[in-house]
């Protein structure tokens, strides 16, 4: 393999069954190398995990720092004394000494790493957190061929709304992201809207920005391990992911109560699925489910390939975003329902990456609190399967193609020829 096609990808976790911010990062590093390029990664994921045909490298926490003691004493005293020293901690620093701690011990693997010398280094975080990110800032040697990936807003003062909040250490947090992304050589974000998004806040980010949208990957379908609730010849209706608090699920529910209402032969032969653990809409989905057997809640966490299976052999995959005026994500299930190649009910803001991609004629699509509009849909999409089971699938090529490995490999390598 030639030494302009070896990437050093530095990353948060690689634990899929982690995060869905994990299986996004699986996903592109898997695609990394199934392009051809040569992957080295190391991930701070604290487990031993490898992934097939690449060369990953866990990255160890320094536990004989001054950091390490400090963040556990912070940690302890928040346990034990019922105090949170950790939002003034916030307040004064920025972020927590764990933190630090995790950049400093990312900095030092790196330092003693022969990979560093790849042609080009990413850096893959998850969540509210840039430990990666952090780390690069601190070596500025590798500044010149660093792609930074921001796979959300970032602070979280700048989410639209109903996300947006003010962290304590709010100003250096937006320092971060600044410094980012005038060190970086390059940036990458999963959607065109993000892009759009950041870069009316950070400049510079207009001219680094690269669209590396989630991506498809190959995994296995386990049929053999299909759980009891779930009919294979049924008409099912999948939400798979958490229930955040602003992706509220009660006018979804009440609009399927609706379609069976008003299609009396669905009702022995339709499910409303809901695979994602625990929410704030626990209790109100169980009373629900007492005069609506057809819901169906399963609050346990599945393992990643269990709920990729339930995608695939579900009849509709829901994704479900809040209410709000623009959704600048692209939702970490989105390349996984694209692979499931079944209709997809998206439910969120007109001004949205999804409904983008998707594009303007897309028929199942409106917003989260349209009770009639999404009983129609359903009940579109339930006639649509009864005349035509054989037939029903998404059909979207384009999507496909947009979310593939040979896409991100154009991609990849225009940002390599930029490499000065």
């Amino acid at each position: 393999m030639p030494a302009n096609k070896t990437i050093l990808v530095v990353v948060e976790s690689i634990d899929v069954d982690g995060s869905s911010g994990a299986k996004a990062n699986v996903a592109l590093i898997r695609n990394l190398h199934k392009a051809g390029f040569d992957v080295k990664v190391h991930h701070y994921s604290q487990k031993n995990i490898h992934l097939d045909d690449i060369e990953c490298i866990n990255i160890r926490e320094n536990r004989w720092s001054l950091l390490f003691f400090l963040s556990r004493f912070e940690r302890y005293t928040r346990y034990f004394l019922k105090v949170e020293p950790n939002k003034q901690l916030e307040k004064l620093f920025g972020f927590s000494f764990a933190l630090f701690n995790d950049r400093n011990s990312i900095v030092s693997t790196l330092k003693k790493s022969k990979h560093t010398k790849s042609r080009l280094v990413i850096t893959l975080s998850q969540a509210g957190s840039f430990r990666p990110h952090h780390a690069l800032l601190k070596l500025p040697e590798l500044h010149y061929k660093w792609l930074a990936y921001v796979h959300d807003p970032y602070p979280m003062h700048l989410y639209p709304r109903p996300f947006a909040w003010v962290e304590p250490g709010y100003r250096k947090k937006w320092k971060l992201i600044r410094d980012i992304s005038e060190k970086a050589k390059f940036s990458g974000f999963p959607s065109l809207l993000l892009k759009d998004w950041m870069g009316s806040y950070y400049p510079k980010f207009n001219d680094t920005g690269y669209i590396i949208p989630h991506q498809i990957s190959d995994l296995d379908v386990e049929k053999k391990d299909l759980p009891d609730y779930f009919k294979i010849e049924n008409f099912n209706l999948l939400h798979a992911g958490a229930l955040l608090k602003p992706r509220d699920p009660k006018i979804l529910v009440e609009a399927f109560h609706t379609f069976l209402e008003r299609n009396p032969d669905a009702k022995k032969e339709s499910n409303l699925i809901f695979v994602g653990g625990k929410s704030i809409f626990s209790d109100w989905l169980k009373n629900k489910k007492s005069v609506l057997k057809q819901l169906i809640l399963v609050e346990n966490k599945l393992p990643f390939n269990s709920v990729y299976t339930l995608q695939r052999l579900s009849s509709v995959n829901i994704i479900l975003e809040a209410k709000s005026e623009i959704s600048p994500f692209l939702p970490g299930k989105f390349p996984h329902c694209i692979q499931a190649n079944k209709p997809i009910l998206y439910l969120g803001p007109c001004l949205s990456e999804s409904n983008r991609l998707l594009g303007k004629d897309y028929p199942y699509s409106t917003v989260i609190d349209d009770k009639e509009g999404i009983a129609g849909i359903i009940e579109q999409l339930y006639k649509r399967w009864k005349s035509s089971p054989e037939d029903f699938y998404l059909n979207r090529p384009d999507l496909s193609k947009y979310l593939d490995s040979n896409h991100l490999k154009d991609v990849i390598n225009e940002i390599i020829g930029n490499i000065e």
